[in-house]
């Protein structure tokens, strides 16, 4: 007992709060790419949409965890992960279609597209995540340094899980939160691409480079992803009205 209370006196709570602070600003955009991704599984399978898809982003992070610095200052590896969540706040944007040359898809093939997809972007989005949470480990006791990231890894569950169920219920009442959704995930892509390094000695040092590559990728990913869904509405309306004409 005296071990664990001393155990305890010990930590550095210091770093306990600057994890669980950058739990709650930077797990937001995780929670939101999950509800984005379920928001057109059948109610029964929202749940283990976001419970797998929590799980998946976890893993992720212990993983990422053990690579994290190397991982960013792997050439185009933020490049292609920004391009990467440009094509999914695109196809986030776009209704889902029923299915392939008229067949309509078994609600399972929906929960796993909706998982494949939380988990690409989770990859992804986690990377400064994980970095930071390892960097405020990195400045603690030796002893507490692995103990730390599996408290802010394990901290980051709720956040998700429960963030991403009030999106939900969000996205239900307010469709229109798709496209702010849609446009934090271009802002976070525009951001990782021209913080890649291979990327970074072609621009300026300058703050309002990274300011305006994120505000261009969230407008991308607005404008195509409008267009696309206008046009799909048109040609659905051609196909009604072709089909009305033939019988």
């Amino acid at each position: 007992m005296d071990g664990v209370v001393t155990w305890l006196v010990t930590l550095d709570w210091h770093a306990i709060l600057q994890i669980i602070l950058i739990d709650i600003l930077l797990g937001g955009d995780n929670a939101v790419i999950i509800a984005l991704a379920c928001r057109n599984l059948p109610q029964r399978q929202r749940r283990l949409g976001v419970f797998w898809g929590a799980a998946g982003a976890i893993v992720l992070r212990v993983i990422l965890v053990t690579l994290a610095v190397a991982l960013l200052q792997v050439p185009f590896l933020k490049l292609v992960g920004g391009l990467l969540l440009l094509w999914i706040g695109i196809k986030l944007m776009v209704p889902a279609d029923d299915g392939h040359g008229g067949e309509k898809l078994h609600a399972s093939d929906k929960l796993l597209s909706a998982i494949r997809t939380i988990i690409v972007a989770d990859f992804v989005m986690s990377l400064d995540n994980v970095v930071a949470i390892a960097g405020v480990a990195e400045h603690a006791d030796p002893s507490h340094r692995t103990g730390l990231i599996i408290f802010g890894l394990l901290v980051s569950v709720p956040f998700i899980v429960f963030g991403a169920q009030i999106i939900l219920k969000l996205l239900d009442r307010f469709p229109i939160i798709v496209a702010g959704g849609a446009a934090l995930l271009g802002w976070i892509a525009g951001g990782l691409i021209v913080g890649d390094p291979i990327v970074v000695p072609h621009l300026p040092d300058h703050g309002a480079v990274h300011y305006g590559a994120s505000l261009a990728g969230a407008l991308f990913v607005l404008l195509l992803g409008r267009f696309l869904v206008q046009r799909r509405a048109v040609a659905a309306a051609a196909s009604l009205h072709s089909t009305s004409a033939g019988k």
